[in-house]
């Protein structure tokens, strides 16, 4: 590997921990009913441009990574659309809350599965990828995450009302 695609690796690293750190702040404001603008296109653009640097990647054939981004770019795409084609407005606000929380899910996924491949301990507890370790730990982060989602659909709904009742109040 040439130090172009040693570069490139970290660019692609570097921006998918933005996504993600970005994602954890987005998320987190949705749960508390803050909306966090900059935050959200931040968490939004990194996140797209993590599944498409992954494309460019020298594999040869499929790999899971390239199955995760053509998994998430039409999540990302329903998010964008929601969140500033259609304000969130009505049923909008679910699906961008859905759609954004399965496309930070995506990232933290790979993540996980990246974590297992490159450090030395937890490679040495799942080899393959597939051993007990790997897969406990994958379904523990997506039970997370369908809880952070709920969480998050509930917050953000509430949010919706309060400013409803304001509304009418006036």
């Amino acid at each position: 590997m040439g130090s172009g695609m040693n570069t490139f690796t970290l660019v692609h690293v570097v921006i998918s921990l933005v996504a993600i750190f970005s994602g954890l702040i987005v998320v987190q404001g949705m749960i508390s009913r803050r909306k966090i603008e900059g935050i959200a296109g931040l968490f939004l653009a990194t996140t797209v441009l993590t599944s498409v640097t992954g494309f460019f990647f020298p594999y040869h054939g499929f790999t899971p990574g390239i199955g995760v981004g053509i998994i998430s770019l039409p999540f990302l795409a329903a998010a964008i659309y929601a969140r500033y084609s259609r304000h969130m407005i009505g049923g909008w606000r679910k699906t961008y809350v859905i759609t954004a929380t399965v496309a930070l899910y995506l990232n933290c996924f790979v993540l996980v599965a990246q974590l297992f491949e490159k450090v030395p301990s937890l490679h040495a507890l799942a080899p393959k990828g597939s051993e007990p370790p790997f897969a406990l730990t994958q379904v523990v982060l997506m039970i997370a995450f369908v809880a952070i989602g709920i969480f998050a659909v509930k917050g953000y709904k509430e949010q919706v009302g309060s400013v409803r009742s304001i509304n009418r109040a006036a």
